[in-house]
């Protein structure tokens, strides 16, 4: 699984708003073919979409119940070590390409400031209801 991935899974859960299905960075999953549908099928409503998941409610109640200071709305390394996720150097490289964030040096503090906002704006277009600071 991916790490942008992993995060999805830690703040929304295994479905996620989208009952499992995000827009953007996908996982790789092999798509099983689809039924044929009866011709004289009745026409059914769509779902109603899901209501956006709260990541700022959710990421704060996680820190508080981890019971340590956490400066979660504005480190990469914070957010991911709150999600129980591998924060190191390695990890943030592979999240910086799977979010396509070119930014400083690597593990510097301009590409980490820029992933933390690249997580927070991937999070807002899969589902979840982000603040816009946390994203600017």
């Amino acid at each position: 699984m991916s790490i942008f991935g992993s995060i999805k899974r830690a703040i929304f859960g295994d479905k996620g708003p989208l009952g499992g299905q995000f827009s953007g960075h996908k996982e790789e999953t092999a798509a099983a073919p689809a039924a044929p549908k009866p011709a004289a099928a009745p026409a059914q409503p769509a779902p109603a979409p899901a209501a956006p998941v709260d990541v700022e409610a959710i990421l704060t109640a996680k820190a508080a119940a981890a019971g340590r200071p956490s400066n979660w709305r504005t480190s990469i390394v914070d957010l991911l070590t709150l999600l129980g996720l591998d924060s190191s150097l390695a990890a943030r490289k592979e999240l910086a390409g799977e979010l396509n964030v070119r930014a400083g040096a690597d593990g510097s503090a301009e590409q980490n400031i820029a992933l933390h906002k690249a997580v927070m704006k991937a999070l807002a277009e899969n589902g979840g209801k982000v603040p816009a600071e946390l994203m600017d």
